[in-house]
C-alpha cells in the first residue's frame, strides 16, 4: 500500500483513489480470490476489466489480440458508460502503429476481426483512434483509468497528474482529440 502521492500535498487525490469507495478501508483496486489455504490469487485491476453485455474482459486479453495485428505497436482501451446509465457504453480503442503503418480501413478491419475472434464479439471496439503514443506513468503502467475518467468529461487537470506520467504529451493529445471531438457536437467521444 502506498503511503502517499507525489505532487499531492495535502493527500486529497491519496484518500480519492485508496479510501473514497469505503470509507476508513483501503481499496486496493485489484480483484482476488482468497483461497481455501488463505492464500490470495491476484486477478489483475479491477477497473481495468471491461464489461460489455455481461461479458467480462480484462483489457490484458484485448491488448494482445490488438498488438497481435501487423503495424500495431501499442494500445490502450477504455469503455466509457453513457451519461444517461440506460444506453450502452462506448468502447474506444486508441492505437500506435509503427514504422511505416498507417491506421487504414483494411487495418481497422483487421483489428476488429481480431478482438472479435480472440476475445469476443461485444469487445469490439466502436471507435478505434490512431494516436502517436498511449499515455503512461511514469512506471510504464498505461493510464486506462484517467484517460477513462477524461472521456466522461471530467478535466484533463483534475483526472491526471502530470508529474506522474512518463509522457504527459500523449494525455494531451487525447484530451485535445475528446475535446474536439465534443465541440463537434458528437454525442459519443469519438
Amino acid at each position: 500500500m502506498p503511503v502517499r502521492f507525489w505532487n499531492d500535498p495535502d493527500g486529497e487525490r491519496y484518500r480519492d483513489s485508496y479510501f473514497s469507495a469505503y470509507p476508513g478501508v483501503w481499496r486496493h483496486g485489484d480483484w482476488l480470490r482468497i483461497t481455501e489455504r488463505g492464500s490470495a490469487i491476484v486477478y489483475g485491476r479491477s477497473d481495468a476489466t471491461i464489461n460489455r453485455g455481461g461479458i467480462r474482459m480484462g483489457t490484458a486479453e484485448i491488448y494482445a489480440a490488438a498488438l497481435a495485428a501487423p503495424g500495431i505497436a501499442d494500445a490502450l482501451a477504455v469503455d466509457v458508460p453513457s451519461a444517461d446509465g440506460a444506453t450502452e457504453s462506448s468502447m474506444t480503442l486508441f492505437v500506435v502503429v509503427d514504422g511505416y503503418a498507417r491506421l487504414t480501413a483494411d487495418v481497422e478491419a483487421d483489428l476488429r476481426r481480431r478482438i472479435r475472434a480472440d476475445c469476443s464479439p461485444r469487445h469490439v471496439p466502436d471507435a478505434i483512434v490512431e494516436v502517436p503514443a498511449v499515455p503512461r506513468t511514469l512506471t510504464g503502467k498505461l493510464l486506462e483509468v484517467p484517460v477513462k475518467r477524461l472521456l466522461m468529461g471530467h478535466a484533463p487537470e483534475v483526472v491526471g497528474t502530470r508529474d506522474a506520467m512518463a509522457n504527459p504529451e500523449a494525455f494531451d493529445h487525447i484530451a485535445e482529440l475528446y475535446a474536439s471531438s465534443t465541440r463537434k457536437g458528437r454525442s459519443r467521444a469519438f
